[in-house]
Parts: structure tokens; C-alpha cells; sequence
């Protein structure tokens, strides 16, 4: 695979940074340099010199994207933009992998099966669901749906080391269950899929280990850095969010069942890393960094 015929979508993302690193010579373009939901600028882009897209941008304010402002974007990032993508992927035969998440079901049947139908909960899932469903529509593809995305960027375990940098012991939801994924295993899932030229379709892509609620993994977190005289308490996502609810504030409802089932994907012969040894080493290089 010649790796100079990559063009690496939402280049500036955490999945984005991630894959540069892994192919350096990659065309990396973003939002400043190609929009994705212009047709006009992807139907006229220099395809001759890509084989395969990988589409790492997304909306990702869950909530944002039950207002109005938001709904709108959401939609054009998440569902337009990748069916443009398949439209010229189809044009010109190249391979396009996508990334997708969990919120495409409801939460109440997992561990989720590639084969699960769609049964988003909110705006965002929903836009999502239909992202998929335009990228399936072209030959070649790879759809990756994963959870909880960790990279380098804001994300949930920056923001608990932070929490921890502050002393400071945390109500954090515990009735979302699910497995971190780390973008060094979700890119090592598309580089494996491409190298090997595993049958496209989609593929469930999360860390391994035994799932664990958000509470729980913040336990871990505090373990890890080796912060055992702070505490977690539990909370229920309806609790959660009350108080935002009450006051107006628009938030969208949350699959509480993440956990993705990963057979598929092993059986390829990836081997994928347990979620609390990527997590140590995570924070191991965070500390490193600081």
C-alpha cells in the first residue's frame, strides 16, 4: 500500500493527529483546506492522487446537536459530508474507510453485533446512522464503529487527571457501560484492515477487557496515577444531567449499553490491547508530558 496516496479527512482531530503519525506522508487535510459538505469542493478535488479516504471528521457535541444550530451542522459533518465522500470514492474506485460510533443503537442490546439494526437516540446518533448507511453505499469500504474515543486531545481522561491535579473527588455516571477506545488501537484496527485487505463492511472497533461504567474507569484513573484519597461517587445519567435539564438546556439522550461485540475483528487476526493496560500507559505519557 502505497501510503503517499492516503488522504487523511479531519486531519486535525484526535483520530485525525493519530493517523499523520502513522502515515506520515498521508495527504492531511481539514476543514481550512477541504470541506467535505461542499460538493462542489470534494467532486472537483484532484482525485488521481488517492486511493483510499479516511474519513476522521466528525460532529461530536453530542448535545450541541439537539439545538437548532446544531442539528444542522451535525447532519451536514456526520451524514452529508461522508455520502459526498462515497459518491466520489464510488466515481473513482477508492477505498473509503469511515469511522462511527455506538450512538446508531439505543444501548439496550449489547454487546452490539455488526448486524444490530439502527435505533439511534438522539440527533447525533441519528446522523450518524445515516453516514453509515451513505458510505455502504460504495464498494469499497470499511465502516469502524467505536466508543469512548482517547487520544491527544480534550477527552474524559484528561479531564479526570485534572480533576485529580485539583484534589478534587467526582460525581461521574455509572449506569453507562462501555470500553475506552485509544486512537493508537483504533488506528492500528484501519492500518491492519487495509494491509491485510480484510472483506470490507463494518467492523466494531474498542479496546478489549471487562466493560465498566464511567465511574469505574475514573476509579481506574485514580488508581493509576496512584491517587487513592480520592473518591467517586456514583450518579445515574438521569441525575446526571437534572439540574441542566431543569434549567432548559437541551441534552440528548445516551445509549447506556456501549459494549460493542469485537469477534468479527479478532477473527481477522487483530489482537486488541485490554483497555486498563492502555490506560496506564496513557497516563504513564501524559505524566511524561507535563
Amino acid at each position: 500500500m502505497d501510503t503517499s496516496r492516503i488522504l487523511i479527512v479531519g486531519a486535525y482531530g484526535q483520530l485525525g493527529k493519530a493517523l499523520q503519525a502513522q502515515y506520515p506522508d498521508a495527504i492531511a487535510v481539514d476543514r481550512d483546506s477541504f470541506d467535505m459538505t461542499d460538493w462542489e469542493a470534494v467532486r472537483n478535488y484532484d482525485w488521481s492522487k488517492v486511493d483510499v479516504i479516511l474519513n476522521a471528521a466528525a460532529y461530536t457535541n453530542v448535545d450541541g446537536a439537539e439545538t437548532a444550530e446544531g442539528r444542522t451542522a451535525a447532519w451536514k459533518i456526520n451524514a452529508t459530508g461522508p455520502g459526498y465522500l462515497s459518491q466520489v470514492a464510488t466515481e473513482h474506485g477508492l477505498v473509503l474507510v469511515h469511522v462511527s460510533s455506538d450512538y446508531v443503537f439505543d444501548g439496550t442490546k449489547a454487546p452490539h453485533t455488526e448486524a444490530e439494526p439502527y435505533s439511534p437516540l438522539s440527533v447525533y446518533g441519528a446522523a450518524k446512522a445515516a453516514g453509515d448507511i451513505a458510505v455502504s453505499a460504495t464498494k469499497r469500504h470499511y465502516i469502524l464503529r467505536t466508543t469512548w474515543l482517547i487520544g491527544n486531545g480534550p477527552n474524559f481522561v484528561r479531564t479526570m487527571m485534572g480533576l485529580a491535579a485539583k484534589n478534587i473527588s467526582p460525581t461521574v455516571v455509572s449506569d453507562q457501560v462501555g470500553r475506552l477506545t485509544f486512537t493508537s488501537t483504533l488506528v492500528a484496527a484501519i492500518d491492519h484492515l487495509l494491509q491485510s485487505q480484510a472483506w470490507g463492511g463494518i467492523y466494531n472497533v474498542t479496546n478489549s477487557g471487562e466493560p465498566a461504567s464511567w465511574a469505574d474507569i475514573t476509579r481506574q484513573i485514580f488508581k493509576d496515577l496512584g491517587r487513592d484519597d480520592l473518591s467517586v461517587t456514583d450518579s445515574s445519567t438521569e441525575k446526571y444531567f437534572a439540574d441542566k435539564i431543569a434549567s432548559g438546556v437541551r441534552i440528548a439522550p445516551r445509549p447506556l449499553g456501549s459494549e460493542m461485540d469485537l469477534s468479527k475483528l479478532e477473527a481477522t487476526g487483530l489482537k486488541l490491547t485490554d483497555w486498563k493496560s492502555e490506560l496506564a500507559t496513557y497516563i504513564q505519557d501524559e505524566l511524561k508530558e507535563e
